[in-house]
């Protein structure tokens, strides 16, 4: 969620195959609905600026899946990042939701891998949940698919 581009820009790309470099990050918060064959995903897009934090877990009470974005290039961050992703996780309301960590901008030299990732965001550490990671670039459309396909599969697998 501290990431610019997060899962909105990764459904946008899905929906319509554009990317643009001048996106800016979600401010507030949006809601769209995004259709890939038959499953229809609700997908809130949650502003990471630090004033709307406070706000995440009123969001993410009733949802099938936590999905967290994170720029894999940026090591300054991801301890803030962490941090905020724990606290998140600790909130007793959201007890048990899976969560789908994404590591942006792999297509940057300074990329962590998935493993380095697992490891800085202490998502072994994470229990009573299942916890997911999947890295992609927004920008060379990597691994972008398989993100929206594990998010139609988890759906189907709800309902």
């Amino acid at each position: 969620m501290l990431e610019k581009h997060r899962l909105l820009m990764l459904l946008r790309y899905a929906n319509t195959g554009g990317y643009s470099e001048d996106m800016i990050p979600t401010v507030g918060f949006n809601m769209r609905k995004v259709t890939k064959g038959n499953v229809t995903i609700k997908l809130w897009d949650l502003g990471g600026q630090p004033r709307f934090r406070s706000m995440w877990e009123r969001y993410c009470r009733a949802v099938s899946v936590i999905v967290y974005v994170v720029d894999a290039a940026d090591h300054e961050n991801l301890p803030v990042s962490k941090g905020e992703l724990h606290d998140l996780l600790s909130k007793p309301s959201l007890n048990g939701i899976p969560v789908l960590v994404v590591g942006n901008k792999i297509d940057k030299p300074e990329a962590l891998s998935q493993q380095d990732l697992t490891e800085q965001m202490g998502l072994k550490s994470l229990a009573n949940r299942e916890v997911c990671c999947f890295m992609v670039s927004c920008k060379n459309s990597t691994n972008i698919d398989t993100v929206v396909d594990w998010l139609v599969k988890y759906s189907k697998s709800k309902n």
